[in-house]
């Protein structure tokens, strides 16, 4: 069974079957930490969450949930969100005075948005729960901003197709198992470390794979709770982190660090690897 958080329609639904298979058993979660929560408590479980969109950048709690629990990263997917603004069906978009949706989904129809006059945008926590909400208020004043499953899910007509303000808009998730899996292949690895309290310690750091060749995808700061003004950083590098040369990168960072943890290994997204759901 497969965790997510939000409803069905919503786009974490979407990367869920897209990742594990259409016919994949899925459990709606309400919340993120839910989604942890539900894989760590049970055996031979999974989840799946956004962690990265191509427009606004990370989602911070994301990387605070992967330090709290003890999870593993064993895959990623790139998803494209469209967005779409759809209402009952009879609605005429002339009509329209008021626009639920995510937070994040209203910026990224900032432009669309910002030419409605007298039109009132209003936020709720998931963009499939703004179609249902429009499906429960049978008002033909109000619309939702959300997903053609979305509209599918809560018979709902699309009134303006893709209104995202930029259309090369990604959101990456990531999948979640109490399981660390090592791919065959091509591998990136996701890791979190704390750099000693020294001079130039971050530049030390980062050098350990610049010296062995290692690609570095991405990297993350985070502050330490409890102390401020100090940092972690998180990191994606290209390799398997128990073969070389990442092996001897990740001992070498070790030297230099008061603390290191991998969180996992997979293969990236770009391979077109996917599973199916359990």
């Amino acid at each position: 069974m497969i965790a997510y958080q939000g409803e069905p329609g919503s786009f974490s639904e979407q990367a869920a079957k897209k990742f594990f298979g259409p016919n994949a058993l899925l459990v709606p979660q309400p919340n993120f930490a839910d989604v942890f929560r539900y894989v760590e408590e049970r055996p031979n479980r999974y989840g799946i969450v956004p962690i990265e969109n191509s427009l606004f950048g990370s989602i911070h709690q994301i990387y605070d949930l992967l330090l709290k629990h003890k999870l593993f990263i064993v895959g990623e997917l790139k998803l494209r969100i469209e967005l779409h603004l759809m209402a009952l069906p009879g609605t005429r978009f002339k009509n329209v005075k008021i626009i639920y949706s995510q937070l994040q989904a209203i910026n990224q129809c900032e432009n669309f948005l910002n030419q409605l006059k007298d039109v009132q945008v209003e936020t709720v926590h998931d963009t499939a729960a703004a179609a249902r909400y429009v499906r429960e208020n049978s008002k033909h004043n109000v619309a939702a901003i959300a997903s053609e499953s979305a509209a599918k899910t809560h018979g709902l007509k699309i009134l303006k197709r893709n209104i995202e303000s930029d259309h090369r808009n990604y959101t990456r998730f990531i999948a979640l198992s109490q399981k660390m899996e090592r791919p065959h292949g091509k591998a990136k690895t996701s890791l979190v470390f704390i750099a000693k309290d020294i001079p130039g310690a971050l530049f030390r750091a980062l050098a350990v794979f610049a010296l062995r060749d290692i690609n570095l995808m991405k990297i993350e700061s985070r502050p330490i709770v409890g102390k401020p003004w100090e940092y972690m950083f998180y990191l994606d590098v290209e390799g398997v982190d128990n073969k070389e040369p990442l092996l001897n990168a990740l001992n070498h960072l070790k030297e230099l660090s008061t603390f290191v943890r991998v969180l996992g290994c997979y293969t990236p997204y770009e391979n077109g690897i996917h599973r199916k759901g359990k």
